[in-house]
């Protein structure tokens, strides 16, 4: 079993950035793939990006691509997310999730474990 903890929200100005990290429990962090989701008030929880369990495959959506990157340091168990040019509309509470897939996904339902949120708030 893998417990994740994100970190590194908060308040942010428009065209600012951020950085989120998640650090992972256990020792087998290199055996998921892992994937970055967030939820705002009101609407369905969302991909954002994900990379595979060497980091060296990533997927992103439309809508952060060019000014998100997700990353990992399995020797530290932990994936990050630096967030660039930030846009109110990227407020909501961000989420990190492991998967047992070999490969990386968009889809909530291929991840087996889930961090507990980190609030993302944007302002104009």
């Amino acid at each position: 079993q893998v417990q994740l903890v994100e970190s590194g929200g908060g308040l942010v100005q428009a065209g600012g950035s951020l950085r989120l990290s998640c650090a992972a429990s256990g020792r087998t962090f290199s055996s998921y793939a892992m994937g970055w989701f967030r939820q705002a008030p009101g609407k369905e929880r969302e991909f954002v990006a994900a990379c595979s369990r060497s980091g060296g495959s990533t997927s992103y959506a439309d809508s952060v691509k060019g000014r998100f990157t997700i990353s990992r340091d399995n020797a530290k168990s932990t994936v990050y997310l630096q967030m660039s040019s930030l846009k109110p509309e990227d407020t909501a509470v961000y989420y990190c999730a492991a998967s047992k897939r070999l490969g990386y996904s968009r889809w909530t339902y291929e991840y087996d474990y889930w961090g507990q949120g980190t609030q993302v708030t944007v302002s104009s």
